[in-house]
């Protein structure tokens, strides 16, 4: 199971948690007081870090969300040879629903990059084996600038043109 993919309880367990002082809006509160959070994905070195709220707890959940985004863009695994229960769960004759706030958006990312990389980084032949459109695969990406950038730098990579 790719990492980002995991509970969030799992993958922290799978952290450390690095807990510091920045600073920025939140008056004395935010500056006495260690509320930043960075977690670091043992495994794979992944890191990714809040501070913008006040509260621990709220910085703890951010940093979660943005290490599953991170693990998604840079870890890759071998790709599975038909889509996961997850990705079949999220798919309705052919499209693909999901929203980039929903908690499984990261390892549907995460899967739909490790199928890419199966074939070359070639959007028809990963669509066909997700059992998804060219255009709905496509427009996973494009929710998230950071999976979009990394879409188009691996195809660049490979030699083949950039999305539009």
């Amino acid at each position: 199971m790719h990492p980002a993919a995991l509970p969030a309880t799992t993958l922290a367990d799978q952290c450390a948690e690095i807990r510091t002082r920045r600073s920025g809006p939140g008056g004395q509160h935010r500056n006495k007081v260690e509320t930043a959070v960075v977690l670091v994905h043992r495994p794979t070195g992944v890191a990714a870090e809040a501070s913008e709220r006040r509260s621990q707890a709220e910085n703890r959940r951010m940093a979660v969300r943005r290490l599953r985004l991170r693990l998604a863009t840079e870890h890759r695994m071998p790709a599975r040879p038909q889509p996961s229960e997850l990705w079949q769960s999220r798919t309705r004759g052919r499209q693909l629903l999901i929203s980039v706030g929903h908690d499984d958006y990261p390892a549907l990312v995460a899967e739909a990059l490790d199928q890419l990389q199966g074939v070359g980084w070639q959007m028809a032949p990963a669509a066909q084996t997700l059992g998804v459109t060219t255009s709905q695969l496509v427009g996973l990406f494009k929710k998230m600038p950071a999976a979009w950038a990394k879409i188009n730098a691996l195809r660049g990579t490979a030699g083949l043109g950039l999305l539009k």
